[in-house]
């Protein structure tokens, strides 16, 4: 009962702090002018070079940075240690921003608690609005203890991150930039 609090707690905090930060960001819309930056494709499991441990932690990853080599297909497996549901995401600064109000809405229709997914609000929003749990190839979404798995090209050039863009953890730290180098 106690941790339940203490995690609706910090949870409200962060969001808290996600809407006043990001204020700005949800009324200034996307700019990316109708042109996305090439930020690489899903990969090809038999064509994967390496395989790359990633642990999100509550505000962090681990790794903090990844270098990657230009055109290389890499498996990520990541593993939430958190107390909290978390997102490793990969895209531009610009992307990351432009997603997070859709994160927004979804802990708005109650699909994302402090700290778990709820696939039935997930239903209810898909079925209503025509969007619910995003699946896209460069992101996994993760409740506490659960791992996925991300197959991923990279491009030969552009400036990458990774990111978890639930309300409140971008703004306190969780992102980190990916190198992509020779």
């Amino acid at each position: 009962m106690l941790r339940s609090k203490l995690l609706s707690a910090v949870f409200g905090a962060s969001l808290s702090f996600a809407l006043i930060s990001s204020g700005a960001a949800l009324a200034a819309g996307s700019h990316d002018g109708g042109h996305k930056p090439n930020t690489g494709q899903p990969g090809d499991a038999a064509k994967v070079s390496r395989t790359i441990e990633i642990t999100m932690y509550d505000n962090y990853y681990e790794p903090q940075s990844l270098d990657i080599k230009e055109g290389e297909t890499v498996r990520f497996v990541i593993r939430n240690a958190g107390e909290f549901v978390h997102e490793f995401n990969i895209a531009t600064a610009a992307m990351h921003e432009a997603h997070r109000p859709e994160m927004m809405m979804m802990v708005e229709h109650g699909v994302l608690e402090p700290d778990r997914i709820n696939y039935d609000a997930a239903k209810a929003m898909q079925a209503s609005m025509g969007h619910g749990m995003h699946k896209e190839g460069n992101s996994v979404l993760l409740e506490p203890g659960k791992s996925g798995e991300v197959i991923w090209t990279f491009p030969d050039t552009g400036e990458l991150e990774f990111a978890c863009n639930v309300p409140g953890h971008y703004e306190t730290g969780m992102h980190g930039p990916v190198k992509l180098g020779n």
